[in-house]
């Protein structure tokens, strides 16, 4: 096993995806090979960094039916031989199935964890959002408790309008709204004010059905979101994560009449 063949097939030495003859032949070479040894070294400890600070994400019920469904219709479309075939046609055609299968569930898992990861950085981007602008003091553009003026105003400078509602009966009084540059779009922000806590709440055309996360802290502050009338609604602050949670999903559910 020379350094040429050794720098080649390292990595999956280091995943135990080669045969025992050569892996043998590679732990030989790197016990002599100081280069290819430093290689080795260096993909072991990019393996345990990935492992340690990557989140693990576990399929979940529906992406498991999904890949049983691929499956079942990858096996269903390969037609049965009507004469006897040989062990080497049965195993190459079993190798093209475990290849497609393996094809298709690598795409469906990097989309979905994909999605994942875009819906997490919007949460991490409003967080980053609401500090600017209350430190900032770029809290509110438009400053109004009327529905019938936040709205228009909003309306006026995106390309969709956000549903608006005053629900100071209920103790979620609005105080006005913004626009905020998000994930490269303009996005409304309409901010409410709940006792001694400020809203931020992030009105957004829906983007995906990708699984995300209802309720959690990013530096500190506590994050809702939920789906509602074909938007999503992502709100900040560090109000009691139940309130936040309730107040978006009931912004969410409400139907407005316009």
């Amino acid at each position: 096993m020379n350094c040429k063949q050794t720098q080649t097939l390292v990595a999956a030495y280091v995943d135990g995806e080669i045969d025992a003859l050569r892996r043998y032949s590679i732990k030989k070479h790197l016990l002599d090979c100081t280069d290819c040894a430093a290689r080795h070294e260096s993909i072991v400890a990019l393996r345990a960094r990935i492992r340690a600070e990557v989140p693990y994400f576990a399929a979940s019920p529906a992406l498991h039916a999904r890949v049983r469904a691929v499956v079942g219709t990858l096996r269903a479309s390969v037609r049965p031989q009507s004469r006897p075939t040989s062990d080497r046609w049965r195993w190459l055609t079993g190798g093209v199935l475990a290849g497609c299968t393996a094809s298709v569930f690598a795409w469906m898992l990097g989309t979905t964890v994909l999605a994942w990861h875009a819906n997490e950085d919007f949460a991490v981007a409003a967080v980053a959002a609401h500090v600017r602008a209350t430190l900032g003091d770029h809290l509110i553009e438009i400053a109004s408790s009327d529905q019938h003026t936040v709205k228009p105003w909003l309306s006026a400078r995106l390309d969709y309008s956000p549903p608006v509602q005053d629900l100071a009966n209920e103790g979620f009084t609005l105080i006005g709204g913004r626009l905020d540059y998000l994930e490269r779009r303009q996005v409304a922000t309409l901010v409410y004010r709940y006792r001694k806590h400020t809203i931020d709440v992030f009105v957004r055309p829906e983007t995906s059905r990708a699984p995300r996360s209802a309720l959690r802290a990013v530096r500190g502050f506590n994050v809702a979101r939920s789906n509602g009338q074909d938007m999503e609604w992502l709100a900040v602050s560090d109000a009691e994560p139940s309130v936040l949670s309730a107040f978006v999903q009931r912004l969410a559910r409400q139907e407005i009449p316009q």
